[in-house]
């Protein structure tokens, strides 16, 4: 399965964003996904996952209740939410998915690695 990350781009702080994740395969809408994030001079960061049913969200503590993770079973894609940006949310997002049932934090349970998106908020 191939993934493609879209929608990064350069907004204010305060702003949102929405990023989207789409893959090759129909398959893709039962693999569990997550969305990681890799700032310059910073380790990779967990940020939101969500389970192949939708049924099952995690998220970081430093996004929780700013960002969203959903599902588009139609347009085969996982996308991600960002609200009230803050400067520090700066970094390449990246999704990566697992055709197992996991959706957990850490980022070698995932098999399928897509190219990230550049986030650049400004304050």
């Amino acid at each position: 399965v191939q993934l493609q990350a879209s929608g990064g781009g350069l907004v204010q702080a305060g702003g949102s964003l929405r990023l989207s994740c789409s893959a090759s395969e129909r398959s893709f809408n039962d693999y569990g996904v997550a969305w990681f994030r890799q700032a310059p001079g910073k380790e990779r960061e967990f940020v939101a996952s969500i389970s192949g049913r939708g049924d099952g969200t995690f998220y970081g503590d430093s996004v929780k209740g700013r960002f969203a993770i959903s599902r588009n079973y139609a347009e085969i894609t996982v996308d991600l939410q960002l609200n009230n940006l803050k400067p520090e949310d700066t970094a390449v997002y990246i999704c990566v998915a697992t055709s197992n049932t996991n959706y957990n934090r850490g980022w070698y349970s995932y098999k399928y690695r897509g190219q990230g998106t550049l986030v650049t908020v400004s304050s």
